[in-house]
């Protein structure tokens, strides 16, 4: 698989598809887009992503809260907001830990 200093990215993504399906480098690169904003679109909503084998996309809603400026000591409030984390399954977590 051809990679960029280290990084997977939509291209490569594409060019798997177009290599090991066959599908034309236009269709490829749309199909990844797809996916892509499909699963954008859901978190968008508040939906939580689960890929079988690989892992979940989960968003969190935190609370507003006091936190410090670390260099001053000040107290500042910190906003309530959406976060969004990534749980990697046990399929993937063994593949990493065996690589």
């Amino acid at each position: 698989m051809m990679r960029s200093v280290g990084t997977l990215t939509r291209a490569d993504l594409a060019e798997v598809i177009n290599r090991k399906l066959g599908f034309s480098r236009a269709e490829s690169l749309a199909m990844v887009e797809t996916i892509l904003d499909h699963m954008s679109g859901a978190l968008e909503e508040g939906e939580n992503v689960k890929i079988s084998g690989f892992g979940t996309f989960l968003l969190r809603d935190k609370k507003q809260r006091v936190g410090r400026n670390p260099k001053t000591g000040i107290e500042v409030p910190i906003t309530p907001r959406r976060v969004l984390t990534f749980r990697a399954s046990q399929i993937l977590k063994d593949r990493i830990a065996d690589g």
